[in-house]
């Protein structure tokens, strides 16, 4: 899956789709079938069809995307942190402790309510879609350092913030999703700067490392979400 690097323009000075994203929207159209955007259909007793509440019908048809677009990126971040061990044997080493403190990267904890025993959808959906918001700036910064993968890391960016919006939408008041604003991200972008390569390398790596963890977690989430709950509220 191959996304943009740049801004084109038609004729008129209209923005328009790059080509390498427009080449992409066809797996991401396969991935949201129109029945995620539009209300079911169920049977009642007497046999007659009636309307779902729109909202929570139309969250429920959009799980099963969610949980192959989750897969999807889950196995794309773990193959390009495998990629980069073999290009730069940068792989897991002691150094990593001088910058793991520092990084801040989303983790999935217990606290989170993702865990089977416990389990909070509302809190769950919450803290994923705000994790995978604020991976977006981490996830630049890998663009720009692992420029031999830049095209398959935009990719991955793009495919996350779809999966961060449609878990959002999940939430029963999507404003509690934290999204991280300009000044914080660019405030990020210039702690994870350096003008040394090898921290930059290392840095990439733990990226890809906990962007593969956080997205296993998500994984199993949403896979519990689409197998055992209704949306009922």
């Amino acid at each position: 899956m191959k996304f943009p690097r740049g801004c084109e323009c038609d004729r008129a000075g209209r923005r328009r789709r790059p080509p390498a994203l427009r080449a992409a929207l066809p797996l991401l159209l396969l991935l949201l079938s129109p029945a995620a955007a539009a209300p079911l259909l169920a049977a009642d007793s007497s046999g007659e069809a009636e309307l779902e509440e729109p909202a929570a019908a139309a969250r429920r048809a959009a799980l099963p995307d969610c949980v192959r677009l989750a897969r999807l990126l889950h196995a794309r971040a773990a193959q390009l942190q495998e990629e980069m061990c073999e290009k730069f044997t940068v792989c897991e080493n002691s150094m990593e402790m001088l910058l793991q403190n520092d990084l801040n990267l989303p983790k999935v904890t217990e606290e989170d309510g993702c865990l089977l025993a416990g389990f909070d959808e509302d809190k769950c959906l919450r803290k994923i879609s705000s994790g995978l918001y604020t991976f977006q700036t981490y996830l630049e910064y890998v663009q720009e350092t692992f420029t031999s993968e830049k095209q398959n890391m935009e990719s991955l960016y793009y495919s996350t913030q779809h999966l961060a919006h449609t878990l959002r939408q999940m939430v029963i008041n999507p404003d509690e999703v934290i999204i991280p604003d300009s000044a914080t991200q660019r405030s990020l972008r210039a702690k994870l700067k350096s003008d040394k390569t090898w921290i930059e390398k290392i840095t990439t790596h733990l990226i890809l490392r906990d962007f593969t963890s956080f997205m296993e977690k998500t994984v199993r989430a949403v896979r519990y979400l689409k197998n055992n709950r209704s949306f009922s509220v």
